[in-house]
This record gives C-alpha cells, structure tokens and sequence, in this order.
C-alpha cells in the first residue's frame, strides 16, 4: 500500500504561537494509530480500564501518547500487542490527569532515558521553573522569616513525581521535530480552568491527523487551532471529553465538526462518551472508525479500508448514562 508524503503542521496557542515553515517528510510505507488503553472494546487479551493511551506511528517515528491509568494494565496491554517500549522516539503527555499519565512508570523501566513532552506548568507534577520575582517580598522583616533568608535564586525550580525522566516542557504549540507539531492549549472550563493540555498533530497530504487526550481546552478549539494551517482535518482520534454532556451540546459539537470544520473521519473513544459515539456513528456513517482497546488505525490515503466500522456502544436512554456516568476523567 502506498503512503503519501508527510509534512508538518503548526496551530495557535492559546497563550502564543510559534510559526514555523513548510517541511516534508520522506514517504513512508506504513502509518497506523493503535489504541492500548481504553474501557471499550473486543480484544479478550487486553484488559479494559478508564484512561487512554496509543501508539502513533507516523513519518518513520514511533510516538506513544499517554500511558493510561494503571501502570500494570498498560503493561498487559502492551505486552498484548507486542509493543517495544525500548524502541520508542518519544512520548507525549498530554495533561496532569492519572488516567492519562499512571503508566509512565513502567514505561520509564524499560525505556529510563526517553524524551517525553509534557505541559508546562507553574507547579506542575512533571517540573517547572518559576522566576522568584513571583512572589512579594517585605524587607523589613528579619532574615529568619523572609524566603531563601532574602536572597532567593532568580528561578527557582520544581520537583517532579519522576525525578529522572527526561521531560521537555512545552508552554507553546510547538514543532518538536519536522512534520510533528504539538498543539498547546489551556482550558477555560469549570473544574479544569487553567490546565494545560497538548495534542498532537501532523499534516498530511490528505489532511490533518489529530491525536487528542481529552480535550479540556475543547474538541472545537483543537480542531480549529490545526485548520489555521490547513483547513482539510483528515482524521481526530482520542477523547473528546463529553461523558456527561447533555444532548444538545453533543448535538452542537457534532454540527461543528461535520459541517463546520468538515472533519472527514472520527475516531472517538476515552472519554466521548457513549451518547456522543452514538451521534457521532449517526451522523458520520461509513466515516465513522471504530477506535476500541486493540484497535489498530490505518493512517493515510486508505484510513477507510481494513477498519471495523459502526461498532461504537449505543444506548437507548442517553439520561440514564449521563446520571451514571457522572465521574471526572
């Protein structure tokens, strides 16, 4: 099967952009999205369990994105679909959730010196850096109450829950190599204003591919932050973070990315929820790629062939879910 040539995409921030010039991409004979932690799906060799993680591998570059919510889960999961973790470019992480980022540590026994991208945050749980002007200071006090005795270092720096692993902080969408671009923005929502999150994408010749972790800034934003670059979006894989939303914001979101971003295929899985997989398979049809636990995506010209289609869960009663489903992601 023949793969077309990759070159990369840049999009907006929420804080800032970073522009950056037309690349290409050698041809490569293969490009697939293979999902390894999620609660749906059919494989009986792999175990379900709330959380996301996949393996992209695009442009000649093995990418994992996020690590799902339990550490020996995810290395079930990964031994189930015969993944080299040692053989990996690099991982994303696309926010400070656990679901998304609790199999780091086993990915970190295997593989202690990958480089993993991660949001940066004033005191986030993967490091930062802050500039000691920050804070107030108040010199008439004595030596003994005032921070560093007065003298504090110009930046001050944070600790991480993993002290020897080699993140690379991003606060802006950023080229991180040719062709790979992560998108960076922050969520203006209640419950999770202010956090970061990063997605990652690549622009193709057929369109944009989008790999997504939850979507906190907003599955709308996302998508409209990559058609600045190129309007064509080929592909939006992950969460899209409706599991409790009501019928009409589900209805608003669908409208938006059939008709108004003209998204040409969905793969929606983690945290979409069932109502919205639903709606999304309706309104979608053969456009529609079931993306359950196991599930290998074929990227490219062909993305519609050698896929299983329409197998999403549906519910009879969407009141019913949102009422259970009330959970955090």
């Amino acid at each position: 099967m023949k793969f077309a040539r990759w070159i990369f995409i840049a999009a907006l921030s929420m804080c800032a952009t970073t522009a950056i010039s037309p690349a290409t991409i050698a041809a490569e004979p293969t490009g697939r999205i293979t999902i390894l932690y999620d609660a749906f799906g059919a494989d009986p060799a792999m175990t379900k369990d709330w959380g996301f993680s996949a393996l992209v591998e695009v442009a000649g570059k093995r990418i994992l994105f996020d690590t799902g919510d339990n550490a020996e889960i995810f290395e079930k999961n990964v031994k189930a679909k015969g993944v080299d973790l040692t053989t990996l470019d690099f991982v994303v992480l696309s926010h400070r959730h656990a679901d998304h980022m609790a199999g780091l540590s086993h990915v970190l026994s295997v593989n202690p010196k990958i480089t993993i991208y991660a949001p940066k945050e004033g005191f986030g749980i993967y490091g930062s850096s802050l500039p000691s002007t920050f804070y107030r200071k108040d010199d008439s006090l004595p030596e003994e109450m005032r921070y560093y005795s007065g003298k504090p270092p110009k930046i001050m720096e944070f600790g991480t829950a993993w002290p020897t692993a080699n993140f690379q902080l991003i606060d802006q969408t950023t080229e991180i190599m040719p062709g790979i671009t992560l998108i960076a923005l922050i969520s203006d929502l209640p419950g999770t204003k202010e956090l970061k999150e990063l997605s990652l994408a690549v622009n193709t010749p057929d369109g944009v591919v989008l790999v997504v972790g939850c979507s906190h800034p907003g599955i709308e934003r996302i998508v409209e932050a990559a058609t600045v670059i190129n309007p064509k979006i080929h592909l939006v894989a992950g969460g899209f973070h409706l599991v409790v939303a009501t019928d009409d914001a589900i209805e608003k979101i669908v409208i938006a990315l059939k008709d108004k971003f003209r998204v040409e295929n969905i793969a929606p899985g983690h945290c979409t929820g069932e109502p919205t997989f639903a709606a999304l398979k309706k309104a979608f049809g053969a456009r529609y790629i079931y993306a359950g636990l196991g599930t290998s995506l074929v990227i490219g010209p062909d993305i519609n062939s050698n896929v299983r289609r329409g197998e999403a869960p549906a519910l009879d009663d969407f009141a019913v879910y949102r009422k259970l489903a009330s959970r955090e992601d």
